[in-house]
């Protein structure tokens, strides 16, 4: 059960046989059409492969290429996937989002629909005497200073509202056509391992220098990273699903894995 949930803190007490799941980086809706359309099978099929033993799951970040949502309307498209987390939801199992920043622009239908709980912070998670950091990892760490004032500029409520007013169909297209360089420049340029560069494992060091976490699990990059932060703190990446990667995590009270999902799909 849950037995405190404040802004920035979390406390899970496990129940007897049930886990905690973590994913990110769907980029649902990207690109457009039929591989987009097997990558949400694929995500279903592994949401319907871990039912019987999750007690919450993490979608930490990027669930979707582009999102947006007016007051009456949200992007088309990912009935299946919204149909499924319908159904978990219902079947009691806790549903945590973290926007990334290509769909931060949630602003209460998967908490009004779903019961889930969307952090737009980082959290701490304690979890059978363990301790979590958790979020997407945009915008964190040194660098990349031209993009942390955007998200300033994204993130503010004029920003949204000026949005607004324009065309429902403009505006998604200038945020698709957007989102999709995005994404293909990280393709190009972020995923590879940059070392002791690495920005999310550096920021975790200093957060550890600070304040003690058993795991930083983060999304963002799309790698899969599992490095230590020193003897007793681990960095973790999630990696992605855009390339076909199934990849999570899971913790069962005592251990921490990261795993791949390999379905016919």
């Amino acid at each position: 059960m849950i037995s405190k949930n404040t802004q920035n803190e979390l406390k899970i007490d496990l129940k007897n046989g049930k886990k905690l799941f973590f994913a990110s980086d769907f980029h649902l809706g990207a690109p457009q059409g039929k591989i987009s359309e097997l990558r949400e099978r694929k995500i279903i099929s592994w949401l319907d492969s871990i039912k019987s033993e999750a007690q919450a799951v993490f979608f930490v970040g990027d669930i979707f290429d582009f999102w947006f949502e007016y007051s009456y309307t949200i992007p088309k498209g990912f009935s299946r996937f919204m149909g499924k987390l319908a159904e978990i939801s219902d079947a009691g199992i806790e549903i945590y989002i973290f926007p990334g920043n290509h769909d931060l622009w949630m602003f209460g239908y998967f908490q009004s629909e779903f019961k889930a709980k969307v952090f737009r912070k980082p959290i701490k998670l304690n979890c059978q005497g363990k301790s979590f950091f958790i979020t997407h990892g945009d915008g964190l760490g040194p660098g990349d200073y031209s993009y942390k004032l955007l998200q300033i500029a994204f993130e503010s409520r004029f920003f949204q509202y000026i949005f607004t007013l324009f065309p429902t169909n403009f505006c998604y297209w200038i945020a698709e056509n957007w989102s999709q360089k995005s994404r293909i420049s990280n393709l190009k340029f972020e995923e590879r391992f940059l070392g002791e560069k690495e920005w999310l494992w550096q920021f975790s060091k200093e957060i550890e220098s600070k304040n003690h976490h058993d795991f930083y699990i983060f999304g963002h990059r799309h790698l899969v990273l599992d490095l230590p932060v020193n003897q007793t703190s681990r960095y973790i990446n999630l990696g992605e699903w855009y390339s076909g990667e199934g990849n999570f995590g899971v913790f069962d009270g005592n251990v921490f894995n990261l795993e791949k999902f390999n379905s016919p799909v």
